[in-house]
């Protein structure tokens, strides 16, 4: 018997939100995924780093450089169009992101996903999203200055997200929101911002359906309490 290999790449058709047309982007089958751990800042850790969904999670229009992901919605607000098609269309020159994605390809797709979302005026949380995306690349690349620029881009995205409440109506719980903002505080060594949110984690313990965020923050602030009783050598 012959066995065939099943390549872990798929094409799907995609319909642009923006210029209508159809076109083809690159997607992994979930099958063929398998993660082994996750980062305290939920980034998923694939046994086959070559096989990484991250990479592919936003679609690239050839035709009008219109870039996005699932969680864009399908409305242009009034103006929006017209600003896209100032600031990227007018100045894209048509190439194709299908295929295979190296990780300057993948960063590329979500800053192009970043500037049509900030011209559509796509909600905080989900550039918050993709600016996270680009530093868990960086991450894995062991590019720590560029990790945490972005790691600061999507706090700050995320602090305004939560302050809006454009979290609700989606798949991010407050709970969630309020922990990552302490989480990629604690990172960027941002220790106030980080101390405050972990604190309003641990406060919704009663209310809050996720046991295990709550869990989380509460062993990191414990992790910043035993930092505070190191005593600091002159």
């Amino acid at each position: 018997m012959i066995l065939v290999e099943i390549s872990p790449f798929y094409e799907k058709k995609m319909h642009c939100l923006l210029c209508k047309e159809h076109f083809p982007t690159t997607k992994i089958r979930s099958r063929q995924v398998r993660v082994i751990d996750h980062d305290s800042d939920f980034r998923p850790i694939y046994i086959d780093k070559e096989i990484n969904p991250i990479f592919y999670n936003v679609a690239v229009c050839p035709h009008c450089g219109f870039a996005f992901t699932d969680d864009f919605a399908p409305y242009f607000a009034p103006g929006t169009k017209e600003m896209i098609a100032e600031n990227i269309t007018a100045k894209w020159h048509s190439r194709s992101f299908g295929g295979e994605r190296t990780k300057k390809q993948a960063v590329e797709a979500y800053k192009l996903a970043y500037l049509s979302a900030n011209f559509k005026k796509e909600k905080h949380l989900t550039m918050a999203g993709m600016m996270l995306r680009i530093a868990w690349i960086y991450r894995e690349d062991e590019n720590l200055p560029k990790e945490m620029r972005y790691l600061k881009i999507s706090r700050d995205l995320y602090i305004q997200a939560f302050s809006e409440g454009d979290y609700i109506g989606t798949q991010m719980s407050e709970t969630r929101v309020q922990y990552l903002i302490a989480e990629l505080s604690w990172r960027i060594h941002d220790r106030a911002e980080a101390i405050r949110n972990f604190s309003r984690v641990i406060e919704t313990q009663k209310r809050s359906t996720e046991p295990k965020i709550i869990q989380m923050a509460k062993d990191r602030w414990q992790e910043i309490r035993d930092e505070e009783a190191v005593p600091k050598t002159s």
